[in-house]
């Protein structure tokens, strides 16, 4: 049940990254100003939700939380701060749409980088 936990949160997380650059890159495409950027809001809480939906998952069925170290903690801090940035461009976003298109695509590629060394140096 732990592993189909996992997989899920995985599926709804590769989504939401994807999301965000495909958002993102049409945006930049476009040239256009966003309308409105609920959507990009919920994919930036999409995956904040769902990265810590693996600890709690962890959390949960070994009643501890998940055992990083080194770079790990470091991948994993820089895709906090992706998030946190992600969620600040959506909730305010810049009177420019290249910079929160941009920017977006940016703070997405960087976490989608950073998610390899969490992956594998944990």
């Amino acid at each position: 049940m732990q592993n189909l936990s996992y997989a899920l949160i995985q599926l709804l997380h590769n989504f939401g990254a994807a999301g965000i650059l495909g958002l993102a890159g049409f945006g930049l495409w476009s040239g256009r100003a966003p309308r409105s950027t609920r959507g990009l809001l919920g994919l930036w809480l999409l995956q904040g939700g769902s990265g810590a939906a693996f600890g709690l998952v962890t959390y949960h069925f070994e009643h501890a939380l998940p055992d990083i170290h080194g770079v790990a903690v470091a991948a994993l801090g820089l895709k906090v701060t992706c998030v946190l940035l992600g969620l600040t461009l959506a909730l305010r976003p810049p009177s420019r749409g290249w910079l929160l298109w941009g920017g977006s695509g940016i703070l997405g590629a960087t976490a989608l980088g950073a998610a390899a060394f969490l992956r594998w140096y944990s």
